[in-house]
Formats: structure tokens, sequence, C-alpha cells
């Protein structure tokens, strides 16, 4: 595939991300992902609190709770359930993954990463490419 033509691919795929991610409860931060395979889209996933728990992600103060699962961490548990595979594929997020969830993309087999907003911390991000797995950052033109 050209260039020209994955960056239109990576665009769409970003911005069904960012759709997905309007799902969430979580009121600081609505994040979205999408695992695609040979341009399939084999799960997806948005940050929230685990089946049949409240839907309410922060406490009084406004904090996440601890047990608020991540949009990418989500999508990796989706398709691990499921008769699809990961290896190979390529992961849409909204924002960069935390440290514990780059451990989980790299166990899953995903090769690529595009992200549209930076999370405050690099280390994920750092650790994707010392991983082997290609990172890019696409901007939401929006």
């Amino acid at each position: 595939m050209t260039n020209e033509k994955q960056l239109k691919y990576d665009r769409a795929y970003l911005k069904m991300a960012f759709e997905w991610g309007k799902l969430s409860h979580c009121k600081r931060k609505q994040v979205g992902a999408l695992i695609v395979k040979d341009r399939m889209i084999i799960s997806d996933g948005f940050n929230g609190t685990p089946s049949g728990f409240d839907n309410c992600c922060e406490d009084e103060e406004g904090i996440t709770k601890w047990e608020v699962l991540h949009a990418e961490a989500n999508a990796i548990l989706k398709v691990a359930s499921s008769t699809q595979s990961a290896k190979g594929a390529t992961l849409y997020i909204t924002l960069s993954p935390c440290t514990q969830c780059s451990k989980l993309i790299h166990q899953a087999g995903i090769k690529r990463v595009v992200y549209s907003e930076a999370y405050k911390d690099p280390s994920g991000i750092i650790f994707l490419k010392k991983a082997g797995v290609t990172v890019n950052h696409l901007p939401n033109e929006e």
C-alpha cells in the first residue's frame, strides 16, 4: 500500500476510534481503540469499568478509579476471547498507551500503533519502539 493510501486509512480508522471513545462513561478522558488486521476491524474498545461494575469511572474527587480498564486493554481482551489473533495487527488509539498497556500490546503481537494524542508519560511509546513495534503519531486534524 502506498504511503498516501496508508495515511488515508490511518486517518479514517483514528476517526472511528474517536467515535468509539464517545461510548465511554469517563468524564476526564474518553479514549477509543480499534485493532485492525488485513484492513478489517477485529476488535474495539473504550476506557471504562469492568463488566458488572458501576459505569462511573471517577471517584467523588474526580480521580479515575483504579479498576478502570484502558481502551487498548479492553480491545486486546476482547480479541483474546474471540477466534481472532492480534498478531501482526495495527492498533489505532486516540491516546498513546501507558506502560502497562504497552506491555499488553507487545505481548498480543501487535506490530503497529497509530495514536492521535500523546499521554503525559512517554514511557509506553519508548517501550514499544524498543520492542520493535512501529509507532506513528497522527495528530487529529479536527
